[in-house]
């Protein structure tokens, strides 16, 4: 068995959110990326992670010459696509590979060498390690990167609010009477205090849900963005320059990295929420991060930023697992 490569695979399918968050960490650990984006092929995607036998069969034949030899010193997953993987990794490299899972894999965490998964998840196991919300890229640097890629925002009337919009997911709707209820709250708020709206669309975001904004803020400074057609996703550029944030309920992706700004941060919950939302905003909420639309809040707070830390946790346990060696 040859020694493993001194470097980090962050291993993902193609959703956003499960990129940045295995980037994020990757690029902290201080060895070169390599990112592979794979997606098993039935019955593997049916049952990943659980069903772990066959190997490269698992991959598509394009995908086989990414997932080969020599294996890498790190893996860091994210999503249950990767899960599969990772857990193939510490096998493959007879332990030399130490493998990282992002995300509950909903399987026992001793599959893994270390599993990052958010405190609401309630994962309690050794090598579990338990952020209060989602791994991101944001810090004053990434911040101070959007604000030169969007400089016109500098220019809008303040205070300038940032806008997320998620989507519905299971329990949860955010249809058009949903919108409705924000977008008057927005607009009471900017009565009372001036400034200028930037909302952000997600792929999630209903068409309909978004007439609504698109109609009902269209005297309002600022933009309505909703993909590719509305020019380059300005993203880090409303984060780098908000005053406030204002998200909806749904993202634990976005809410974590809008509190990681370390400007006030509010949403618009018009429904009960389901049991580990419910937990993650009563989690931000107990620490002074998370406010009702109609909330005063302080105009900055403490950023929640949690990728470093979990890092440096991570960096520990490799060289405590080589000293063992």
């Amino acid at each position: 068995m040859s020694p493993p490569r001194n470097e980090c695979w962050a291993i993902t399918d193609a959703a956003a959110g499960n990129q940045r968050q295995a980037l994020a960490l990757a690029e902290l650990m201080g060895m070169p990326v390599r990112h592979l984006v794979l997606e098993p092929r039935a019955p593997w995607s049916w049952l990943a992670p659980r069903f772990a036998l066959g190997g490269a069969l698992a991959l598509p034949a394009g995908q086989h010459a990414q997932f080969a030899p020599p294996w890498p010193r790190l893996a860091i997953g994210c999503g249950r696509a990767a899960a599969l993987f990772t857990r193939m990794l510490r096998r493959l490299s007879h332990g030399q590979c130490h493998t990282v899972q992002i995300l509950d894999p909903r399987i026992d965490p001793a599959h893994w060498d270390v599993v990052i998964a958010p405190r609401h998840d309630q994962l309690n196991a050794p090598n579990v390690l338990a952020p209060i919300g989602s791994l991101s890229p944001v810090n004053d640097a990434w911040l101070a990167d959007g604000r030169d890629a969007c400089p016109a925002f500098g220019e809008l009337p303040r205070p300038r609010v940032g806008v997320l919009l998620g989507g519905p997911r299971k329990q949860l709707a955010l249809g058009t009477d949903y919108a409705r209820g924000l977008a008057a709250g927005l607009l009471a708020r900017r009565q009372r205090e001036g400034g200028s709206l930037l909302v952000l669309a997600s792929r999630r975001t209903p068409p309909e849900a978004l007439d609504v904004f698109r109609h009902a803020l269209a005297g309002a400074p600022g933009l309505v963005w909703a993909g590719p057609d509305d020019g380059r996703n300005p993203y880090p550029g409303v984060l780098g320059w908000a005053d406030r944030l204002v998200v909806t309920p749904d993202s634990v992706n976005m809410l974590s990295e809008a509190c990681a700004v370390g400007c006030a941060v509010h949403t618009h919950v018009a429904a009960p929420l389901p049991g580990r939302l419910a937990r993650f905003h009563h989690a931000l909420r107990e620490r002074g991060l998370l406010h009702d639309l109609d909330e005063d809040a302080p105009a900055r707070q403490p950023p929640l930023r949690e990728t470093a830390a979990i890092a440096a946790q991570l960096r520990e346990r490799m060289s405590g697992r080589r000293g063992d060696d």
